[in-house]
């Protein structure tokens, strides 16, 4: 199945940019996002090679599997999006494009990659990094990397929750499929100085993150997997 195919190499994302990724509930005062942008102000386009993100549930597991009987169009997506929405039209474009695309795999993959990929940039991992990123977002990531670690600062990331992620949009553009999905957490996050103070965050308090992701994947290609082109913060 060609929904969103996810190899889930790894995994640190530093506190201290979570509003790369998301906003958060609290006192904590808002940083400007990394990756809503590249570095030149504009946005990431499907086919500049933005990450390949490798879900769990697609092509490789059900390779050779017959497809389910055509469901019925007025409850085929029923729970992902409203019917006779934009997004229920964007998931019919993008099904009939690539008859074997499920919104539920989709998600469940989504969700996966989501918490591999926050629980991520903490870590420090440059390798991994590679592998999952753009070259101008690593860039991005790389340099704010540098910074703590020249500040002597460590983080400490912990999910407590994960809530379904929501299909904020789908639509098919071209051969070029989109899916932007909403993502809800609780996590449990703490910046510490070299001196092991905390100075953001709470090794104990839970704060809630929203964020916007959006994937993208050519239809008429044989290449399975989905790409994320853009994060940022949900409102």
């Amino acid at each position: 199945m060609s929904t969103i195919v996810f190899a889930l190499l790894a995994a640190f994302v530093l506190w201290k940019l979570r509003s790369v990724l998301g906003t958060r509930n609290g006192e904590e005062r808002r940083r400007p996002s990394y990756l809503d942008r590249g570095p030149d102000g504009a946005r990431p386009k499907a086919d500049d090679g933005a990450n390949i993100v490798r879900l769990p549930g697609s092509a490789d597991a059900l390779a050779g599997k017959a497809l389910a009987p055509e469901p019925d169009p007025t409850e085929r997506w029923k729970g992902f999006a409203a019917p006779g929405s934009k997004t229920w039209a964007g998931l019919d474009a993008i099904a009939a494009a690539d008859p074997s695309f499920s919104a539920q795999a989709f998600l469940d993959g989504a969700k996966a990659a989501y918490e591999a990929i926050i629980s991520a940039f903490a870590a420090s991992d440059r390798e991994t990094l590679g592998n999952l990123l753009a070259k101008d977002v690593f860039t991005s990531f790389d340099q704010a990397l540098t910074e703590r670690e020249k500040r002597g600062e460590t983080v400490e990331t912990t999910f407590v929750s994960v809530d379904k992620p929501l299909i904020e949009d789908a639509e098919l553009n071209g051969r070029m499929a989109q899916m932007t999905l909403r993502f809800t957490a609780g996590m449990i996050t703490a910046t510490r100085d070299k001196d092991g103070a905390v100075i953001d965050g709470s090794a104990d308090k839970v704060s809630e993150v929203n964020d916007l992701w959006t994937f993208a994947r050519d239809v008429g290609s044989r290449d399975p997997n989905w790409r994320l082109i853009a994060t940022g913060a949900g409102v």
